[in-house]
């Protein structure tokens, strides 16, 4: 038995793993994107994209998860997303790629923020441009500084993976629910928490080396 469990897990958690990954993979570039968005000098574009931060900051994941799932059902009269599994999938990915950029965003900012204005000045002066001095003076800072709360996103990001399920997206906790209606056992349901805390352990370990080799901006 423990062995069918087990492996009925391992394949949810494949899903988990997948929602989390291309999350993460579309979500920090979106959200360096934003953040440039959020500090433009432009009202016009700056006040759109902070309302967005704001709506999305301020409302649940499930209520994302929901609206984006079925709101262009209900207001297009057609699902552009499908009724199978993989368009059920999709739907989940745009809402957490939308709602973690949004988070990233603000790390990014407050990251981009905190470096001090005299560094900008002494590229300029040495002749470089602003996307050489972004990318080749800012950036590694930036990163060494938001290493901490990106972490702490990231890891919450395993954890939210569940709430995909309320669309019906296949991942490790409703694999573990399953067990309740076919098998009458509740215990799977609380086997799962070993993976999320093997994989959070997993993450923890690789943000601390990964902090130790910026240590040298210290």
């Amino acid at each position: 038995m423990l062995s069918t469990v087990t492996l009925t897990l391992l394949k949810g958690f494949l899903g988990t793993l997948r929602l989390f990954s291309e999350t993460l993979l579309f979500a920090l570039p979106l959200g360096l994107i934003i953040s440039f968005g959020s500090m433009h000098k432009l009202k016009i574009l700056r006040l759109p994209v902070r309302f967005l931060i704001w709506i999305i900051r301020g409302t649940p994941l499930m209520l994302q998860l929901l609206v984006i799932y079925y709101g262009p059902g209900i207001i297009l009269g057609n699902n552009v997303w499908g009724s199978g599994e993989t368009g059920r999938f999709i739907a989940a990915l745009c809402a957490f790629v939308l709602n973690y950029a949004c988070y990233f965003s603000e790390i990014f900012r407050g990251g981009i923020q905190s470096i001090p204005v005299g560094q900008y000045e002494a590229g300029q002066v040495l002749g470089m441009t602003k996307g050489q001095i972004f990318f080749k003076v800012i950036l590694l800072q930036v990163i060494k500084r938001i290493v901490p709360p990106i972490s702490n996103e990231v890891i919450t990001l395993v954890k939210d993976t569940s709430l995909a399920r309320v669309i019906a997206v296949y991942e490790i906790i409703w694999e573990g629910q399953s067990f309740i209606k076919s098998a009458g056992i509740i215990w799977p349901l609380f086997y799962t928490g070993i993976f999320y805390l093997l994989f959070s352990g997993l993450l923890t370990l690789f943000f601390g080396f990964i902090e130790k080799k910026l240590s040298y901006f210290r």
